[in-house]
């Protein structure tokens, strides 16, 4: 792994990106203001953005500093180089593109002129997909937190009185599939009728991504050759990444359209977000942080189960994002806190 390097050096990539992508949203806002009040709206508007996005997928650092501190060297700097420009371009701007484009039978290219000329009608365009991307969201994220709670070989537990419980479940085969599909079923009685297919279909293709993601390891670690096996699996891992950001992407990009329906500036903020939250997960793996403090991706994946639930819950009801931030920060700053209390419980003896 990269030698062990002051913090700042972790986030000199993002402050540089960061200063880019503002001096990108000034020209922005000059190019459809046409005034430095425009201007300067712009800037202030990317900033929310970018503290919306870190808010949102600050557990999703936590995840990935999980697998990735597993991960071969090689596959490592993979995420760390192609990872950010996937995160950055192409689940920022190509996926919302290709989502507008499938709604609306239009080419991406004409999704593109139709972002940069009529911003409201991608934004119409893009928020009718939202039923469909939040149960396909919701479902993958579901049985990435599920997962991990009915793993039976799970031993350590933060809140034990639940967790506990739930690693007992984990001896029912396959219970993780049935609760979503289940929850999936329940969600769509509330749905207007006109919306109910395509919700359950896309959260069952969220549930097969996850399976089918999950067997492209199994079947690539499985070679006798250990090198090979290794980078194969370093494929597959990486894989599980990039479709855990676009799960995690999903919420900010739709959260956006909020604040506003200007594609560039959208991706301009979410980008600073993303390379934030890239920062902090090389941190993360370099300082070890997951072994000191021994909570805290309990608190993660306890995080990724409620914004799956939130997810699933606002195609009936609008929860606001802010909400969606907070319970993740205030999860993992729990279980911060509890790591701190037991670090220095077991200093005293």
């Amino acid at each position: 792994m990269i030698v062990l390097r002051s913090n700042f050096h972790y986030f000199k990539a993002s402050a540089v990106f960061t200063a880019l992508a503002l001096a990108a949203a000034w020209g922005v806002g000059m190019q459809y203001g046409q005034s430095m009040t425009a201007a300067l709206g712009t800037v202030f508007i990317v900033m929310v953005l970018a503290v919306l996005e870190i808010s949102l997928s600050f557990d999703n650092a936590v995840v990935n500093a999980k697998v990735l501190q597993d991960m071969d060297p090689v596959w490592q700097r993979r995420f760390i180089t192609w990872g950010i420009a996937i995160a950055v371009f192409g689940m920022r701007i190509i996926f919302p593109l290709l989502i507008v484009g499938l709604m609306a039978d239009i080419s991406p290219w004409q999704a593109l002129v139709l972002a940069a000329v009529q911003p409201d009608e991608y934004a119409r365009v893009m928020v009718s997909a939202h039923v469909s991307i939040a149960a396909f969201g919701g479902s993958f994220l579901a049985m990435v937190g599920l997962k991990y709670f009915f793993d039976v070989k799970k031993d350590v537990h933060w809140v034990r009185s639940i967790e506990e419980p739930l690693t007992k479940l984990g001896k029912i085969e396959a219970v993780e599939i049935a609760l979503v599909l289940v929850t999936l079923y329940a969600i769509t009685r509330a749905l207007p009728e006109a919306v109910r297919l395509g919700f359950l279909l896309s959260g069952m293709l969220g549930l097969v991504t996850f399976v089918v993601v999950g067997g492209i390891g199994a079947l690539m670690g499985a070679g006798k050759d250990h090198v090979r096996a290794t980078a194969k699996s370093g494929f597959a891992s990486f894989l599980y990444l990039e479709v855990l950001d676009a799960s995690f992407s999903f919420d900010g990009v739709i959260g956006a359209f909020a604040l506003t329906h200007n594609l560039f500036v959208i991706a301009l903020g979410l980008g600073i977000g993303a390379m934030f939250v890239r920062s902090l997960t090389i941190m993360l793996v370099d300082k070890g942080t997951l072994a000191e403090y021994r909570y805290l991706e309990h608190g993660a994946f306890w995080a990724i189960l409620a914004l799956a639930a939130l997810m699933l819950a606002g195609s009936v009801i609008h929860i606001p994002e802010v909400v969606t931030g907070l319970i993740g920060a205030v999860l993992i700053g729990l279980s911060f806190i509890s790591s701190v209390r037991l670090n220095q419980r077991q200093d005293k003896y």
